[in-house]
């Protein structure tokens, strides 16, 4: 069974057939996803997939890029949201300098702030990291004992030593299966396989192969089967240890 620890089920590509989806996912051995928002639109509906999903739970949060749609109204509304009993962690928060380096100080003011509401929620943090990773990592020492995934990581193996020395998971995706990907696959190779979550971040980022189509939460498998040969395991092994991995993080039960 296989856990997606980040797919985008409330995104529009999933608007027809987002029912039918779910209903055939535990046949294709997904035993849960976690489903985490952008800003407080696509939390919101991310909450409401989880009603109608016993296996989908969800995080809260303001992804950088969503920077524009923050407002003190939905930091409040988020807040609450953050009590519902499906809401597993604060997140997709982070720094995107990719997309947008003209706001580096406002971003980096609301990654503060979401990692310090994290902190007083106790809730477990999920990040984005693209093009930021001396912020990023900068940032994040500042809250010791704050623990999460750097999502689809990205950043040097060396950073992932002090990121897992901190007690952080490090999230891969199917890039891990790209002919380009010698840089994820090196970190994969020195990362603990208790501190390893796979995810689709689905629709986006379909494995080989998948790729050119729309990801789902079905093609993990793709990606355990990948990650499992670079850390030389069995993959229905490797599959069961990091949705126990997912489990412990995100403190869902059995």
């Amino acid at each position: 069974m296989f856990f997606d620890t980040h797919a985008h089920l409330d995104d529009e590509a999933f608007d027809t057939d987002r029912a039918q989806l779910l209903s055939r996912l535990r046949a294709e051995r997904i035993r849960f996803v976690l489903d985490p928002g952008c800003d407080l639109e696509s939390s919101q509906k991310a909450a409401e997939i989880s009603e109608q999903a016993d296996f989908v739970y969800f995080a809260a949060g303001f992804h950088p890029e969503e920077l524009d749609k923050f407002t003190e109204e939905a930091f409040l509304q988020l807040q609450t949201l953050a009590a519902h009993p499906k809401c597993r962690a604060v997140g997709e928060i982070g720094l995107d300098y990719y997309w947008d380096d003209s706001h580096r100080e406002e971003q980096k003011t609301l990654f503060h702030r979401q990692l310090s509401w994290a902190r007083e929620a106790d809730l477990p943090v999920i990040v984005h990291d693209r093009e930021a990773h001396g912020d990023c990592l900068a940032i994040v020492r500042q809250y010791p004992g704050l623990r999460g995934v750097f999502h689809c990581y990205s950043g040097s193996a060396e950073m992932a030593s002090e990121l897992l020395r901190m007690g952080w998971y490090l999230g891969f995706d199917g890039p891990i299966t790209y002919k380009n990907a010698k840089k994820a696959i090196e970190v994969l190779r020195i990362c603990p396989a208790e501190r390893i979550l796979l995810e689709t971040d689905s629709p986006y980022l379909s494995p080989v192969p998948m790729r050119g189509k729309r990801n789902d939460p079905s093609n993990l498998r793709f990606i355990c089967q990948k990650a499992a040969e670079i850390k030389e395991m069995d993959p229905d092994e490797f599959a069961a240890l990091t949705d126990a991995n997912g489990q412990t993080l995100f403190r869902i039960p059995n």
